[in-house]
């Protein structure tokens, strides 16, 4: 089970995650994740919201340029060692992520995880195999 990721390619200047912010929130679209990663000349805004085509049609309609992809959510537990389990359980199966971030907030003492790996499929089948829960979309109130 994936979760539709929107990231956005954005020039290293001032005010480039204020115009996306509000272009978002001007539009109604409402965030659940966000993260930035940066180099010297450009970074990457990862964002999961609650409705991946209105966004990403509103952003294109803005210039911006993006891609979608899918994700994983990963229920961990928030406590001592919670994402130390998880990270194991996808180590033991050989799985290598290529980057993770946190949901906003969290339910019935689960954080969020959102996992980019090479095998959304794997990934998902390993993890409940070990008894880890995926969270669905709609668990994040995505449309």
């Amino acid at each position: 089970m994936t979760i539709p990721q929107i990231s956005v390619f954005l020039e290293n200047k001032a005010g480039q995650l204020a115009d996306i912010t509000g272009i978002l929130s001007n539009n109604q679209v409402n965030m659940r994740a966000i993260n930035i990663a940066e180099t010297a000349d450009y970074g990457v805004l990862r964002l999961i919201v609650d409705d991946a085509s209105k966004a990403s049609a509103i952003l294109l309609e803005q210039g911006f340029i993006l891609t979608m992809t899918p994700v994983v959510g990963v229920a961990v537990p928030d406590t001592p060692g919670g994402l130390s389990k998880v990270l194991s359980v996808i180590s033991c199966a050989g799985i290598d992520v290529e980057y993770m971030y946190s949901v906003f907030g969290q339910k019935d003492g689960q954080a969020c995880m959102i996992f980019r790996v090479a095998d959304t499929e794997g990934l998902a089948a390993v993890l409940e195999q070990e008894g880890i829960c995926t969270v669905a979309g709609e668990d994040l109130g995505l449309h």
